[in-house]
Protein backbone atom coordinates (compact mmCIF):
# COMPACT_ATOMS: atom_id res chain seq x y z
CA UNK A 1 0.00 0.00 0.00
CA UNK A 2 1.31 3.15 -0.96
CA UNK A 3 2.31 5.63 2.41
CA UNK A 4 -0.11 7.72 0.99
CA UNK A 5 -3.03 6.03 1.51
CA UNK A 6 -1.92 4.80 4.43
CA UNK A 7 -3.84 5.56 8.17
CA UNK A 8 -1.65 7.20 10.69
CA UNK A 9 -0.99 5.95 13.86
CA UNK A 10 -0.21 6.99 17.46
CA UNK A 11 3.81 7.13 17.83
CA UNK A 12 4.02 5.00 21.05
CA UNK A 13 6.84 5.12 23.95
CA UNK A 14 5.40 4.55 27.63
CA UNK A 15 2.25 6.58 26.66
CA UNK A 16 0.65 7.26 23.25
CA UNK A 17 0.42 10.12 21.19
CA UNK A 18 -2.08 9.86 18.80
CA UNK A 19 -2.67 11.57 15.25
CA UNK A 20 -3.00 14.76 15.19
CA UNK A 21 -1.80 15.75 18.56
CA UNK A 22 1.35 17.66 19.59
CA UNK A 23 2.93 16.94 22.91
CA UNK A 24 5.43 18.27 25.33
CA UNK A 25 6.58 16.12 28.17
CA UNK A 26 9.85 15.36 30.44
CA UNK A 27 11.02 11.64 30.22
CA UNK A 28 12.85 10.22 33.18
CA UNK A 29 16.26 8.21 32.32
CA UNK A 30 17.98 8.42 35.88
CA UNK A 31 18.22 9.69 38.96
CA UNK A 32 20.42 11.87 40.53
CA UNK A 33 22.05 11.80 44.13
CA UNK A 34 19.20 12.79 46.33
CA UNK A 35 16.81 10.09 44.27
CA UNK A 36 15.47 13.35 41.81
CA UNK A 37 14.62 12.44 38.50
CA UNK A 38 16.38 13.32 35.50
CA UNK A 39 14.18 13.93 32.98
CA UNK A 40 14.79 14.69 29.02
CA UNK A 41 12.59 17.20 27.70
CA UNK A 42 10.98 15.73 24.43
CA UNK A 43 8.20 17.22 21.91
CA UNK A 44 6.68 14.66 19.62
CA UNK A 45 4.51 16.23 16.76
CA UNK A 46 2.08 13.41 15.33
CA UNK A 47 0.86 14.59 11.89
CA UNK A 48 -2.68 14.18 10.96
CA UNK A 49 -1.32 12.22 7.80
CA UNK A 50 0.79 9.04 7.79
CA UNK A 51 4.45 9.41 6.66
CA UNK A 52 8.30 8.71 8.17
CA UNK A 53 9.07 9.00 11.40
CA UNK A 54 11.54 11.82 11.95
CA UNK A 55 13.93 12.08 15.86
CA UNK A 56 16.28 15.06 16.17
CA UNK A 57 18.66 14.85 18.92
CA UNK A 58 20.36 17.71 20.32
CA UNK A 59 23.31 18.45 23.34
CA UNK A 60 24.22 14.47 23.65
CA UNK A 61 27.07 16.49 24.32
CA UNK A 62 26.04 18.94 27.37
CA UNK A 63 28.14 21.68 26.32
CA UNK A 64 26.69 21.67 22.78
CA UNK A 65 23.84 24.51 22.62
CA UNK A 66 23.33 25.28 18.67
CA UNK A 67 21.22 21.92 18.52
CA UNK A 68 18.87 22.89 21.11
CA UNK A 69 18.20 25.82 20.06
CA UNK A 70 17.40 24.58 16.62
CA UNK A 71 14.65 22.00 17.82
CA UNK A 72 13.36 24.75 19.92
CA UNK A 73 12.64 26.58 16.65
CA UNK A 74 11.53 22.86 14.66
CA UNK A 75 9.35 22.06 18.19
CA UNK A 76 7.72 25.77 18.11
CA UNK A 77 7.53 25.54 14.08
CA UNK A 78 5.84 22.51 12.71
CA UNK A 79 2.13 21.68 13.54
CA UNK A 80 0.49 18.25 13.08
CA UNK A 81 -1.73 19.44 10.14
CA UNK A 82 1.27 20.43 8.45
CA UNK A 83 3.06 16.78 9.17
CA UNK A 84 2.88 13.51 7.18
CA UNK A 85 4.75 11.74 9.61
CA UNK A 86 6.08 12.28 12.85
CA UNK A 87 8.79 14.56 14.48
CA UNK A 88 9.67 13.09 18.00
CA UNK A 89 12.50 16.27 18.99
CA UNK A 90 14.88 15.20 22.41
CA UNK A 91 15.70 18.80 22.86
CA UNK A 92 18.66 17.85 25.71
CA UNK A 93 19.96 14.48 26.10
CA UNK A 94 22.52 14.89 27.86
CA UNK A 95 20.78 16.62 31.07
CA UNK A 96 23.57 16.30 34.30
CA UNK A 97 25.69 17.72 31.25
CA UNK A 98 24.21 20.41 30.32
CA UNK A 99 23.22 21.58 33.54
CA UNK A 100 26.94 21.38 34.40
CA UNK A 101 27.63 22.87 31.22
CA UNK A 102 30.10 19.80 30.21
CA UNK A 103 30.70 18.09 27.60
CA UNK A 104 29.81 14.60 29.59
CA UNK A 105 28.42 13.45 32.09
CA UNK A 106 29.74 15.02 35.50
CA UNK A 107 31.58 13.05 37.94
CA UNK A 108 32.41 9.80 35.75
CA UNK A 109 33.40 11.69 32.80
CA UNK A 110 31.25 9.29 30.74
CA UNK A 111 30.77 9.72 27.16
CA UNK A 112 26.94 9.50 26.40
CA UNK A 113 27.66 9.51 22.80
CA UNK A 114 30.71 6.32 22.94
CA UNK A 115 27.24 4.48 25.04
CA UNK A 116 24.68 3.58 22.51
CA UNK A 117 22.38 2.14 22.35
CA UNK A 118 23.12 1.40 25.72
CA UNK A 119 21.79 -1.33 28.55
CA UNK A 120 18.82 -1.33 30.97
CA UNK A 121 21.39 -2.66 33.75
CA UNK A 122 25.18 -0.70 32.88
CA UNK A 123 26.56 2.35 33.86
CA UNK A 124 25.09 5.53 34.18
CA UNK A 125 25.73 6.56 30.76
CA UNK A 126 24.48 3.13 29.41
CA UNK A 127 21.66 3.19 30.92
CA UNK A 128 20.49 6.98 29.74
CA UNK A 129 21.75 6.08 25.94
CA UNK A 130 19.19 3.06 26.60
CA UNK A 131 16.04 4.66 27.68
CA UNK A 132 16.50 7.21 25.29
CA UNK A 133 17.56 4.52 22.39
CA UNK A 134 14.37 2.39 22.84
CA UNK A 135 11.44 4.51 23.51
CA UNK A 136 12.63 6.86 20.92
CA UNK A 137 14.98 6.42 18.68
CA UNK A 138 13.91 2.79 17.67
CA UNK A 139 10.32 3.81 16.85
CA UNK A 140 11.93 6.47 14.06
CA UNK A 141 12.86 5.70 10.63
CA UNK A 142 15.57 8.59 9.94
CA UNK A 143 17.63 11.06 12.21
CA UNK A 144 19.52 14.44 13.00
CA UNK A 145 22.08 14.24 15.41
CA UNK A 146 23.11 17.73 16.63
CA UNK A 147 26.23 18.83 17.59
CA UNK A 148 29.30 21.61 17.92
CA UNK A 149 32.71 21.65 18.22
CA UNK A 150 34.24 20.90 21.90
CA UNK A 151 35.52 23.84 23.84
CA UNK A 152 38.93 26.23 22.43
CA UNK A 153 37.97 24.96 18.71
CA UNK A 154 35.21 25.92 16.84
CA UNK A 155 33.57 23.68 13.66
CA UNK A 156 32.63 24.29 9.97
CA UNK A 157 29.15 23.30 9.73
CA UNK A 158 29.17 20.31 7.90
CA UNK A 159 27.50 16.44 7.94
CA UNK A 160 29.08 13.59 9.10
CA UNK A 161 27.35 10.39 7.76
CA UNK A 162 28.18 7.17 6.28
CA UNK A 163 27.49 7.72 2.50
CA UNK A 164 28.65 3.97 1.72
CA UNK A 165 24.96 3.29 2.78
CA UNK A 166 22.88 4.77 -0.15
CA UNK A 167 19.95 5.72 2.22
CA UNK A 168 22.00 7.35 4.49
CA UNK A 169 24.68 9.02 1.53
CA UNK A 170 20.78 10.64 0.33
CA UNK A 171 19.75 12.08 3.42
CA UNK A 172 23.60 13.54 4.13
CA UNK A 173 22.98 15.32 0.27
CA UNK A 174 19.48 16.40 0.78
CA UNK A 175 20.34 18.12 3.85
CA UNK A 176 22.38 20.62 1.63
CA UNK A 177 26.07 21.19 3.99
CA UNK A 178 28.41 21.77 1.84
CA UNK A 179 30.98 19.61 3.30
CA UNK A 180 30.28 16.16 4.41
CA UNK A 181 32.62 13.44 5.77
CA UNK A 182 32.42 10.09 5.34
CA UNK A 183 32.52 7.21 7.81
CA UNK A 184 30.76 5.02 10.04
CA UNK A 185 31.08 6.76 13.41
CA UNK A 186 32.38 5.64 16.15
CA UNK A 187 31.55 2.69 18.09
CA UNK A 188 28.60 3.23 20.21
CA UNK A 189 27.62 6.91 18.86
CA UNK A 190 24.06 7.53 18.17
CA UNK A 191 24.28 7.66 14.27
CA UNK A 192 26.51 4.80 13.92
CA UNK A 193 24.31 2.59 15.81
CA UNK A 194 20.94 3.60 14.74
CA UNK A 195 22.40 3.26 10.87
CA UNK A 196 23.40 0.18 11.57
CA UNK A 197 20.27 -0.54 12.74
CA UNK A 198 18.23 0.42 9.64
CA UNK A 199 17.64 3.92 10.81
CA UNK A 200 19.69 5.93 8.61
CA UNK A 201 21.43 8.94 10.59
CA UNK A 202 23.48 11.90 9.85
CA UNK A 203 25.64 14.15 12.57
CA UNK A 204 25.10 17.83 11.97
CA UNK A 205 28.41 19.62 13.16
CA UNK A 206 27.84 23.20 13.40
CA UNK A 207 30.08 26.11 15.61
CA UNK A 208 31.18 26.78 18.70
CA UNK A 209 30.26 24.84 22.51
CA UNK A 210 28.77 27.20 25.18
CA UNK A 211 26.66 29.22 22.46
CA UNK A 212 24.52 29.90 20.06
CA UNK A 213 25.16 31.01 16.78
CA UNK A 214 22.13 32.42 15.11
CA UNK A 215 23.37 32.07 10.69
CA UNK A 216 24.26 28.12 11.87
CA UNK A 217 21.19 28.04 13.52
CA UNK A 218 18.93 29.41 10.87
CA UNK A 219 21.28 27.42 8.26
CA UNK A 220 20.18 24.33 10.07
CA UNK A 221 16.69 24.70 9.97
CA UNK A 222 17.00 25.31 6.60
CA UNK A 223 18.66 22.06 6.33
CA UNK A 224 15.44 20.24 8.20
CA UNK A 225 13.01 21.85 6.06
CA UNK A 226 15.28 20.04 3.29
CA UNK A 227 14.68 17.26 4.59
CA UNK A 228 11.10 16.84 6.04
CA UNK A 229 10.65 17.86 2.69
CA UNK A 230 12.06 15.78 0.86
CA UNK A 231 10.86 12.85 2.77
CA UNK A 232 7.37 14.14 2.27
CA UNK A 233 7.06 14.81 6.03
CA UNK A 234 6.72 18.39 5.19
CA UNK A 235 5.26 19.00 1.78
CA UNK A 236 4.51 23.06 1.87
CA UNK A 237 8.55 22.68 2.10
CA UNK A 238 11.20 23.46 -0.25
CA UNK A 239 14.23 21.54 -1.03
CA UNK A 240 16.96 23.62 -1.56
CA UNK A 241 20.31 22.61 -3.24
CA UNK A 242 23.85 23.82 -2.15
CA UNK A 243 25.98 25.71 -4.83
CA UNK A 244 28.72 23.33 -4.57
CA UNK A 245 29.65 19.80 -1.96
CA UNK A 246 32.94 18.48 -0.88
CA UNK A 247 32.17 14.61 -0.08
CA UNK A 248 35.80 13.48 2.28
CA UNK A 249 36.05 9.90 2.24
CA UNK A 250 38.19 8.26 4.67
CA UNK A 251 41.18 7.71 2.29
CA UNK A 252 41.00 10.85 0.93
CA UNK A 253 43.81 14.02 2.32
CA UNK A 254 42.55 15.72 5.24
CA UNK A 255 45.86 16.51 7.61
CA UNK A 256 45.95 18.56 11.08
CA UNK A 257 48.42 20.76 11.10
CA UNK A 258 50.26 21.16 13.96
CA UNK A 259 52.27 23.69 16.26
CA UNK A 260 56.34 22.50 16.57
CA UNK A 261 57.16 25.27 18.92
CA UNK A 262 54.81 26.93 22.36
CA UNK A 263 53.73 30.33 22.11
CA UNK A 264 51.12 32.39 21.15
CA UNK A 265 49.30 32.04 18.37
CA UNK A 266 47.76 34.33 16.02
CA UNK A 267 45.93 33.21 12.78
CA UNK A 268 46.47 34.76 9.44
CA UNK A 269 44.71 33.10 7.26
CA UNK A 270 41.41 34.81 5.29
CA UNK A 271 39.24 36.19 4.95
CA UNK A 272 37.93 33.00 3.58
CA UNK A 273 38.79 29.63 4.33
CA UNK A 274 40.51 28.37 1.18
CA UNK A 275 44.31 28.73 1.22
CA UNK A 276 47.47 27.58 -1.26
CA UNK A 277 50.08 26.03 -0.62
CA UNK A 278 52.57 27.99 1.01
CA UNK A 279 50.08 30.57 2.14
CA UNK A 280 50.72 31.88 5.75
CA UNK A 281 48.22 29.91 8.30
CA UNK A 282 49.33 31.46 11.72
CA UNK A 283 52.45 32.63 13.73
CA UNK A 284 53.67 31.26 16.99
CA UNK A 285 55.70 33.61 18.94
CA UNK A 286 57.06 33.51 22.30
CA UNK A 287 56.17 36.51 25.01
CA UNK A 288 59.44 38.14 23.84
CA UNK A 289 58.52 37.90 20.35
CA UNK A 290 62.32 37.17 20.23
CA UNK A 291 61.47 34.00 18.50
CA UNK A 292 58.23 33.72 15.63
CA UNK A 293 57.27 30.92 13.42
CA UNK A 294 55.28 31.10 10.61
CA UNK A 295 52.90 28.02 9.56
CA UNK A 296 52.65 27.81 6.16
CA UNK A 297 49.65 25.53 4.34
CA UNK A 298 51.12 22.22 2.61
CA UNK A 299 48.68 22.33 -0.11
CA UNK A 300 46.04 24.30 -1.75
CA UNK A 301 42.94 23.26 0.33
CA UNK A 302 39.83 24.36 2.80
CA UNK A 303 40.59 25.39 6.63
CA UNK A 304 37.77 22.99 7.98
CA UNK A 305 39.01 23.52 11.75
CA UNK A 306 40.78 26.35 13.95
CA UNK A 307 42.25 26.31 16.95
CA UNK A 308 40.48 29.14 18.92
CA UNK A 309 42.71 29.50 22.31
CA UNK A 310 45.74 31.70 21.29
CA UNK A 311 48.05 29.72 22.95
CA UNK A 312 49.62 26.36 21.60
CA UNK A 313 52.07 24.07 23.60
CA UNK A 314 54.19 21.88 20.31
CA UNK A 315 52.02 19.05 18.86
CA UNK A 316 48.81 21.31 19.95
CA UNK A 317 46.76 21.09 16.49
CA UNK A 318 46.20 24.68 15.02
CA UNK A 319 43.81 23.57 11.70
CA UNK A 320 42.41 20.90 9.75
CA UNK A 321 43.15 21.39 6.13
CA UNK A 322 41.51 19.09 3.35
CA UNK A 323 43.00 18.99 -0.13
CA UNK A 324 40.75 19.94 -2.48
CA UNK A 325 40.48 18.85 -6.50
CA UNK A 326 40.73 21.38 -9.02
CA UNK A 327 36.75 21.17 -9.82
CA UNK A 328 36.17 22.00 -6.35
CA UNK A 329 38.34 24.89 -5.91
CA UNK A 330 37.31 26.57 -8.93
CA UNK A 331 33.55 26.60 -7.47
CA UNK A 332 34.79 27.66 -3.69
CA UNK A 333 36.11 30.80 -5.83
CA UNK A 334 33.34 31.38 -7.50
CA UNK A 335 30.94 31.24 -4.11
CA UNK A 336 33.84 33.73 -3.02
CA UNK A 337 33.55 36.50 -5.32
CA UNK A 338 29.75 36.27 -5.04
CA UNK A 339 30.53 37.25 -1.49
CA UNK A 340 28.98 33.66 0.07
CA UNK A 341 31.95 33.67 2.63
CA UNK A 342 31.75 37.16 3.62
CA UNK A 343 33.01 37.58 6.95
CA UNK A 344 33.84 34.51 7.44
CA UNK A 345 36.37 35.08 10.59
CA UNK A 346 34.75 38.31 11.74
CA UNK A 347 31.40 37.06 12.01
CA UNK A 348 31.76 33.82 14.12
CA UNK A 349 33.49 32.02 11.65
CA UNK A 350 29.80 30.64 10.20
CA UNK A 351 30.80 27.14 8.74
CA UNK A 352 34.11 26.07 11.00
CA UNK A 353 34.53 22.34 11.66
CA UNK A 354 36.58 20.06 13.79
CA UNK A 355 36.28 17.04 13.19
CA UNK A 356 38.95 15.62 15.95
CA UNK A 357 36.32 14.69 19.05
CA UNK A 358 33.77 16.72 17.75
CA UNK A 359 30.95 13.89 17.37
Amino acid sequence: MDESDAEPRAFQYDADVDPGEKRQFRYEVGETYLGDPVEVPVTVINGEHAGPRVFMTAAVHGDELNGVKVLQEVADRYTPSEIHGTLVLLHVVNVPGYQAQQRYLPIYDQDLNRSFPGKERANTAERMAHHVYEQFVSECDLGLDFHTSTRNRTTMYHARADVGTPEVEHLAEVFGANVILSGEGDEGSLRAVATKNGIPTITVEMGKAHRFQPALIEKALEGVENVLADYGVYPDGEVREPAWRKVMGPTEEKRWIRADTGGLVEMEWGPNPLVHEGDPICTVSDHFKDEEHTIEAPFTGLIVGVLENPVALPGHPICHLVRLSPETREEIEREISRGEFDGYRSYGQRWMADEEAAE
